[in-house]
């Protein structure tokens, strides 16, 4: 038996060591059970993988970005054979790891029920404990469409062998360009066939290794992600390292389930999205059109503060013009189909950007307007399929708060310097302060990028210069960039750690050409400005979401779509307060007094639900000094405060913009 020599990679430390051939990767991590998975010259692999001579080898740890994937897609082949083992005509569909979990699309006669969530999770329990091994074989087309002939949707992605992954999300765990692989999860003991499914690996050695995992809840799942398939029954379940981890997670869940937006927006009364509309499609109620009117004009404030234009556009369009643009060739998939009218198409506005371009070619231009701000909130119709809309998060019509800067090239450093200061800042007003940045860049092998190599790299270069001087971690999308050029999102964390893509600054230098748009330079020459496209909240609906989860309905003073409330101990005190409500008035704070038939303690338990700022008291004590108290929405309360007092600590909450 021969040797073989291999180099164990850990980080930056390499150790060289010879074995045997035929020693598995298992055998060099022998004892260490974080270890489930190596990655064996930059692929990965099953511990079971036979070595080779002069292989780097890296061990996969079960915590790392790889081993929770695996983990999870472990997880998702046992929940798929409780699955057919309880129900023996379900067919399989995809099961995918994805973020903090996994799910598997089955075809099924009815619905799964929450009992039947129960019995499934009961029965990968069972499978867990067996300890059945995870087993890789290599297979032929043919042969595997004998071994799966009663299993229609993996037959159908053995066609689509290469392009599987563009055809259906999650199809890449299953289907490759290469070799074709089936796991088999064998008896620990006998080394019999339990179960079996198409599968690109690699997997835990066995199912013992499954630490702890819950089912989530199941949904309805068009097959391949089009109305025009067959609709499959989507089970979603999680799967982590331990199970303290596990329980930190679902708590972490129920936290966020009490913080959705769309719960909140019920509760407090701020938004709805009718069904008469469509779905993706919201209607703010008075209350959501206070914060949404503080948010912009907030942002309209600080803009004229910094040099923008505003300007105003329609929504709807010819259809040339996303043609100009680039967008309909790369985009239509986005849009809505179009409208025929006057013998030719429109379109519903999908983006502001060509909008102002014409508005800068609309008259000759001089280097003495640059840069040139214009910003507008536009509102946009994009198409999102039924499956991914979510709220005001993921909605068919929303509203930018877009800006586009037309500038020189040697403008262009100090202008993405100021523009992400700017946005940075102004987001930092709204309360978020945890951040990172994200830079996506053109992926080389695509065609889908307008432009030449050295436009893009003089663009790309241009924005990692201008994120390198904020102090902030710089994360790399390759791959991630619009067609037509690089961009920088600032994404930032919130108040339970999720992270949420905020500001977004893009550096287009092919618009400017497709609109042949133009400046007269000092010397007298025609130059071509540059472009920066630039949407601080992305989109009002969305930001107005975020802030709302990260606040969990309590927003600052400042923003709260009543600041203050007025509470009578009796009806006789109704007009002391009414009257402090309307000095109140006088100094631009919302204030309204409950004189609702209520007693004082439900008056302020709803005070409470709806989370306004200052509970204002007033009874015969307060009336007598000319003062009121005040209750805060942490419960704590202060007596007597004289009434000048009171309004001036309730306007110099709303002028600082801070929390109470």
């Amino acid at each position: 038996m021969s040797d073989a020599r291999v180099t164990i990679q850990r980080d930056s430390e390499r150790e060289e060591r010879v074995v045997t051939t035929g020693t598995t990767a298992a055998a060099l991590f022998e004892g260490d059970r974080s270890v489930i998975a190596v990655r064996v010259d930059g692929e990965l692999r099953d511990l079971a993988y036979e070595l080779a001579d002069g292989q780097v080898v890296e061990p996969v740890e079960i915590t790392s970005d790889d081993g929770l994937a695996i983990l999870r897609h472990s997880t998702a082949h046992v929940m798929a054979q409780a699955v057919q083992e309880l129900f023996p005509e379900a067919k399989l569909g995809i099961g995918p790891p994805i973020k903090d979990g996994f799910y598997y699309d089955f075809d099924v006669a009815e619905p799964f029920t929450p009992d039947d969530l129960k019995r499934i999770e009961k029965k990968m329990q069972q499978i867990q404990k067996q300890g059945q091994r995870f087993s890789r074989r290599v297979t032929t087309d043919e042969d595997a469409r004998q071994e799966l002939a009663g299993e229609p949707y993996k037959l159908e992605l053995i066609g689509l062998k290469g392009n599987a992954a563009n055809a259906a999300e999650g199809a890449s765990a299953e289907v490759g360009a290469g070799e074709l692989t089936i796991y088999d999860n064998l008896d620990a003991k006998t080394g019999e066939l339990c179960w079996k499914d198409l599968c690109r690996g690699p997997h835990l050695p066995s199912t013992r290794m499954i630490p702890a995992f819950k089912l989530m809840r199941s949904a309805a799942a068009y097959w391949r992600g089009s109305e025009k398939n067959p609709q499959l029954q989507r089970i979603y379940g999680t799967a982590w390292p331990t199970k303290d981890e596990l329980k930190q997670y679902l708590e972490f869940l129920a936290e966020a389930e009490k913080r959705d937006h769309r719960k909140l927006g019920t509760e407090l009364d701020l938004f709805s999205i009718p069904e008469e509309l469509g779905s993706g499609l919201a209607v703010f109620h008075p209350k959501g059109g206070v914060i949404r009117k503080v948010m912009e004009d907030y942002s309209r404030r600080r803009h004229e503060e910094s040099g923008y234009d505003f300007v105003n556009t329609p929504h709807i369009t010819k259809e040339r013009l996303f043609e100009i643009s680039g967008h309909l060739p790369h985009y239509a998939e986005g849009m809505f189909p179009p409208l025929e009218f006057d013998e030719q198409n429109y379109r519903l506005k999908a983006m502001n950007c060509p909008m102002h371009n014409l508005i800068f070619r609309a008259r000759g231009r001089s280097y003495r307007e640059l840069p040139l701000r214009l910003f507008e909130f536009g509102t946009v119709y994009r198409y999102e399929k039924s499956g991914v809309v979510h709220g005001l998060t993921r909605a068919r019509g929303f509203t930018q708060d877009d800006s586009h800067i037309y500038c020189t090239k040697e403008q262009m450093p100090d202008e993405l310097d100021n523009l992400l200061t700017f946005v940075l800042g102004l987001l930092r007003d709204y309360g978020l302060s945890d951040f990172y940045l994200e830079l996506s860049t053109r992926d080389p092998e695509s065609d889908k990028f307008l432009g030449t190599d050295e436009e893009w790299e003089e663009a790309t270069e241009a924005l990692r210069q201008a994120a390198g001087k904020q102090g902030l971690e710089l994360v790399m999308d390759p791959g991630g960039a619009a067609f037509y050029g690089p961009k920088i999102s600032v994404q930032a964390r919130d108040a339970i750690g999720r992270t949420w893509q905020m500001s977004t600054i893009q550096v287009d230098f092919q618009q400017p050409q497709r609109f042949e748009l133009e400046y007269t330079a000092a010397d007298g020459s025609r130059q071509r400005p540059v472009m920066i496209h630039r949407a601080l909240f992305g989109s009002i609906e969305r930001f107005f979401a975020v802030l709302l989860e990260h606040y969990a309905g309590a927003f600052p003073a400042w923003l709260a779509p009543v600041q203050a409330v007025g509470i009578p101990i009796g009806d006789d005190h109704v007009p002391y307060l009414t009257e402090f409500a309307a000095a109140a008035k006088a100094k631009d704070l919302r204030m309204e007094v409950d004189s609702s038939s209520d007693r004082m303690q439900k008056k302020i338990r709803n005070a409470q639900k709806a989370k306004v700022p200052f509970m204002v008291i007033a009874g015969d004590e307060d009336v007598a000094n000319g003062a009121v108290s005040f209750r805060y929405r942490d419960g704590s309360q202060k007596n007597g405060i004289p009434k000048e007092e009171a309004l001036a600590e309730i306007a110099d909450v709303v002028e600082r913009r801070v929390q109470v």
